[in-house]
Order: structure tokens, then sequence, then C-alpha cells
């Protein structure tokens, strides 16, 4: 009985311990790294940036009706003068054929008192009266001319339909944006630029746009410097005018932008900014990837910053492996996969 009791207890202790190594096994981090490589950098300064619409343009009806019809998607072409849309015209006639019914009777009434007028048997004050309600007639044709072309919308300038905010069968307000037409045939790509670097940029100073959502690089214009600061950030807002004749630059597409030369490599090795951690004591340290796929706290010295990457001038050997995203669950010795 004492051998069955102390066989029981000896298989529960090992299992206990088994299940116990099993839950400190963990599994690895996932991580994203970069190989650190001089390849890597170029002189100049690199920025993420958006691109906008060079001029956006809403377009919408002067009076309140239910909209009867919609020629354009988003995304279509359209051309000056185009048909856009078209407003229920049912109330606009009835008006406009009122106006005519008015505007034949006074003119009818102006003919047939002329002749007593020329005669002298019409004293001058009717005359004047007659007159003026052939004008009043004549003003409420125009408007009523008027209103019922309002009831069709064309395009005022040439472009891209960006958004329809209204569809058939939906009532439109007076102002109220119908669809926004968008002038992509050159495009701005905008860019947050540090109060510390802004001064180094100018209206002309040269820079390469690349678009990985295209496969694109293009060469940046002319640049429109804000002068106001963001109040949180401390940066300035740039717009870069880029030349968009295929259209395939969209207001929205994330780029990747660089000011200065980009031909001459640097021999200085750069991490993006965000890598670089700060310890208690203030210094500063990078997690690097061992050859058995565990992390290890490496301490570093950096440099200059240029755009979202910093130079590291001692700490790291190129070639080397550093974790540039996912850090924050790392520890010393944590497996990680990449």
């Amino acid at each position: 009985m004492n051998k069955s009791i102390l066989m029981l207890l000896s298989v529960i202790l090992v299992s206990s311990c088994t299940s116990k190594k099993e839950q400190n096994e963990k599994a690895p981090t996932r991580v994203t790294t970069e190989i650190v490589s001089t390849a890597l950098n170029a002189s100049g300064q690199t920025y993420v940036g958006i691109i906008e619409e060079c001029e956006a343009t809403a377009v919408s009806f002067t009076s309140m009706g239910v909209v009867k019809r919609m020629l354009v998607n988003e995304g279509q072409a359209v051309a000056k003068g185009q048909l856009i849309a078209e407003m229920d015209d049912t109330q606009a006639r009835n008006l406009l054929n009122g106006a005519e019914a008015q505007m034949n009777q006074a003119n009818d009434a102006l003919e047939r008192y002329k002749m007593l007028h020329d005669n002298g048997s019409l004293p001058e004050v009717q005359w004047v009266e007659i007159q003026s309600k052939v004008a009043q007639a004549k003003s409420q044709l125009e408007v009523a001319k008027k209103n019922l072309a309002d009831c069709r919308l064309v395009a005022p300038v040439s472009g891209i339909v960006g958004k329809r905010l209204v569809n058939a069968g939906e009532t439109a307000m007076p102002s109220q944006s119908v669809v926004s037409i968008l002038d992509i045939s050159t495009v701005k790509v905008k860019v947050s630029i540090p109060e510390a670097e802004i001064s180094g940029i100018g209206a002309n100073t040269s820079s390469i746009i690349k678009v990985e959502a295209i496969n694109g690089s293009y060469t940046g214009g002319r640049i429109e410097k804000g002068v106001q600061a963001d109040a949180l950030t401390h940066t300035y807002d740039i717009r870069i005018h880029v030349a968009n004749g295929e259209r395939k630059l969209l207001p929205g597409m994330v780029a990747s932008v660089q000011f200065g030369n980009i031909e001459k490599p640097t021999k200085e090795l750069s991490l993006p900014v965000t890598a670089v951690q700060r310890k208690a004591d203030g210094s500063l340290f990078v997690w690097t990837v061992a050859n058995d796929s565990t992390a290890h706290r490496a301490t570093v010295h950096t440099g200059e910053t240029m755009g979202n990457r910093i130079v590291i001038t001692d700490g790291i050997a190129e070639g080397g492996r550093i974790v540039t995203e996912g850090y924050q669950k790392l520890s010393e010795n944590t497996k990680v996969v990449y």
C-alpha cells in the first residue's frame, strides 16, 4: 500500500515539473529587424509625406430639391461644363410657364394701351404703370429661367471626381457639396519638418519623392513653406509641387521624401530614431539579435539626426541585426522571430 502511494506521488511530482517547464517555455516574440549597413544611408534628409491634390473644388446646387440623376462616379475624369447631376425640375418648369404667361399678358396689354397713349387718350401715369408691369414680368421670367437652369449641375472646372456626397433620390440643400472635383495634374507632397531643420529648406531645395504604392520616383519642384508651427510637435508643414501628368499619384498616398544630394553614399551607420531607447540612468541602447535568435541590449552613442534616422557613432558594428519594431515586449535573452 505504501509503495503504491509513493509511486503515485512520484508520478504527480514529475507531471507537475513537466507542466511548469512547458509553461516557462514561451513562444518567441515577433519583431521587425534591420541589418546595419552603410548602404542604407545617404546624405540628405528623409521624411514621410502625404500626397495632396493641387486644388479641390466643392460643387453644389444653389437651391433645395430632390436629386433626380447622378451622372458621375468617384475617380471619374470630368471636363469643365460637363453635366454632373440633375435635380427634379417639375416645380421650376411650372414657375417658368407661369412667368411666360405673365410676360405674354403684359406685352399684350402694352400693345393695346400704346395706341391710346399715342392718340393722347391715356393718362401718362397709367402708361408708366403698364410699362412697369412689363418690366416686372420680364424680371420674373429671367428668374424662372435661372431657377430651371440651376436644376442642372455642371462642372465648373476640369479634374477628377474625389468624393460623391449625394445620391439620386436624396434631397440636396443649398450650398451642400454634391461632389468634389480634384485637380491632380500637379500634386503637392505635405511634409512636417522639425523647427530645428526648417531653416535649411528653401523654395528651390532639391528633393526626390518615392511612392511605394506605385513603385515610382519623382523629382520634387517648388516648395511652399508654412509659417506657423504645430503647438504640440513644433514642426512646420511644407508642400512640394510634383508634376503628375500620368495621374498616377493620388491624394492620400504615402511618400518618402529625401532632400539634398542623394547620389553620394555616406560611411556613417544609422538606425531609425525609434530603435534607440533610453535607460533610467540616461544612457542609450538598442536591442540586438544574436545568432541564436536571442535579444540583448547594446549601449550605443549617437550623432546627428537625419530625418527619421539617427547616426550611431559607437556600440554597434556593420552587419549586426537590430530590432526596429516590437522591442516593447523584450527582455534580456528573449527569443525572437523576425
